[in-house]
């Protein structure tokens, strides 16, 4: 039972941080152009000596 009781915390925690974590790249605009990212691996770029 102490165990859940200390743990319970810092996993509530540690997901609240993840989820502002998300909401903060959300807002920073990490996530709007995933087309874009997706087909720029597929250019290739030429070596220039």
């Amino acid at each position: 039972m102490n165990g859940i009781a200390f743990m319970l915390p810092i996993a509530l925690g540690m997901g609240l941080f993840g989820l502002a974590g998300f909401f903060w790249a959300l807002k920073r605009g990490q996530f709007s152009d995933l087309d874009g990212a997706a087909a720029r691996i597929l250019i290739e770029e030429e070596d220039q000596p």
